[in-house]
């Protein structure tokens, strides 16, 4: 393989590692993987759940989560800059804090990832036997799983290319979505007009808000899988943390504009607030009143595909690169750290994964609470990891590198943790207990691996290798 070129980051041999996986994706390749990975129109298919939740303010749940979001993006972004190599959390607690609370970050943080491809295509499949009856949900997971493990298997460039159709395309029918929606307001179709989407004092309080907020934040989950992919980026290592900053806004930006507009087109607000959303079709329904039925089978499709292709297929790659560090450090099975001679790419991992996503599919599919049960365990996995991750920039920089840019390295990842701390008060009582119960059978994995003298040595835990992710000067000013 030919070196990466000057401007790529430090070598990950500088930590102990061999360089397998191949540097091509540039900053744009990034940005672009995080948006799809996030899916433009995520609140396509759990609209109905965060209007309920939210009382109505689905708006405001949104700009919530995206200024909670916005906080652990930014320490991400700092210590994907101090450790630029695969793992995420895994990697960035293990190192910034100690190995043991490395291992239980990225047991929880599998909580997210691996269940996150199961859900994704649960929800396509529902979405599509909404559109063809004859064809059953089951079907449908079976045929995204193949068709994402094919794409994944024949290496990130592939992955890459397809990612851009992707967005290209939900971009496009978001663009409809809005057009015709506020057409459709400013013709006297819906509530018209107002603000009670982001604040209604009838029905406002806060322990409602970051209740949705737990819901809504499953459409940002996605910006930190940037952070898998640090060993495939040939950019300087901030590339990383900028892209997932952007990606972010973007994304969040797109989210309040589009759900803003469904909540006035909702045709029964107070019966979905009452009722719920079983079938799914809340927004779709939204879409019938702006412009009919054909707009509401173009959104139903594109949820489809959007969360069955595009974002399962980044949300796949994400997952096997976790597992493909997890298990390069002995802390998993050696099969997974199997790197294909030519594609370059984890190929045990990422099979692994679409096997534990089609069992988790259609186990789910089985049952009328699968979409609503895996998307609480999703969100509980990220949000309880995220937490770490802001502990692990204070004592990386603060305790251990003496840093003394306050607002990067403390006083931002206190405020981060504080918000999803409550964040996570506020969650569905199921999902903290079965997120707890998993978190204790990591403590068990852990205790064993200890005792059997697998405790993974990480190189490098106080040094970085990488004179471009060196800390802020005592002045701060140091461009992000």
């Amino acid at each position: 393989m030919p070196e990466a070129p000057p401007s790529s980051p430090a070598g990950i041999e500088s930590y102990g590692y061999k360089q397998e996986l191949r540097r091509s994706l540039r900053f744009t390749d990034l940005l672009v993987y995080g948006l799809v990975f996030m899916v433009p129109i995520a609140p396509f298919g759990i609209f109905g759940s965060v209007f309920q939740g939210s009382g109505g303010m689905v708006a405001l749940a949104y700009v919530l989560g995206m200024v909670a979001m916005m906080f652990t993006a930014l320490s991400y972004a700092q210590m994907s800059r101090a450790f630029p190599m695969a793992g995420s959390v895994y990697t960035y607690a293990g190192r910034g804090i100690a190995a043991p609370v490395g291992f239980l970050s990225g047991w929880m943080i599998l909580l997210d990832y691996v269940l996150v491809p199961g859900l994704l295509y649960l929800i396509a499949g529902v979405a599509m036997n909404s559109l063809v009856p004859a064809v059953p949900v089951w079907l449908w997971l079976v045929g995204f799983v193949l068709l994402n493990t094919a794409v994944n298997y024949l290496g990130v460039e592939m992955t890459s290319k397809v990612n851009k159709a992707m967005l290209i395309g939900e971009l496009v029918v978001l663009v409809v979505f809005i057009a015709f929606g506020v057409a459709a307001l400013a013709s006297g179709k819906g509530r018209g007009f107002d603000f009670t989407p982001v604040f209604n004092s009838q029905t406002f309080s806060w322990s409602l808000a970051f209740g949705a907020v737990s819901i809504a934040v499953l459409s940002f989950l996605g910006f930190d899988a940037i952070s898998t992919l640090s060993e495939e980026n040939r950019d300087s290592a901030k590339a990383i943390g900028r892209s997932m900053v952007a990606a972010l806004l973007l994304a969040g930006s797109l989210f309040i504009v589009q759900t803003w507009i469904a909540s006035l087109l909702v045709p029964d607000p107070d019966a979905l607030i009452a009722d719920g959303d079983p079938n799914g079709t809340a927004f779709y329904d939204a879409a019938r009143v702006a412009a009919g039925g054909w707009l509401a089978t173009v959104t139903a499709a594109a949820t489809a595909v959007a969360w069955g292709f595009a974002n399962s297929l980044v949300a796949q790659a994400a997952t096997s690169r976790l597992l493909f560090a997890m298990a390069r450090d002995r802390q998993l099975p050696a099969f997974l750290a199997k790197v294909h001679p030519r594609h370059r790419v984890p190929v045990n991992a990422t099979l692994l994964t679409a096997g534990i996503s089609l069992v988790l599919g259609l186990y789910t599919a089985s049952r009328e609470d699968g979409i609503t049960l895996l998307s609480t365990l999703v969100n509980f996995g990220a949000l309880t990891t995220f937490l770490v991750l802001h502990v692990s920039v204070v004592v990386h920089y603060v305790v251990r590198r003496r840093s003394r840019d306050w607002w990067r390295h403390l006083i931002a990842p206190v405020i981060g943790f504080a918000i999803l701390a409550y964040v996570v008060i506020n969650a569905d009582i199921a999902a903290q207990r079965l997120g707890f119960a998993w978190l204790a059978i990591g403590g068990l994995v852990l205790t064993g691996l200890l005792l059997t003298g697998r405790r993974p040595n990480l190189a490098a835990v106080a040094v970085d290798a990488n004179p471009d992710s060196a800390p802020a000067p005592a002045s701060g000013k140091e461009n992000p």
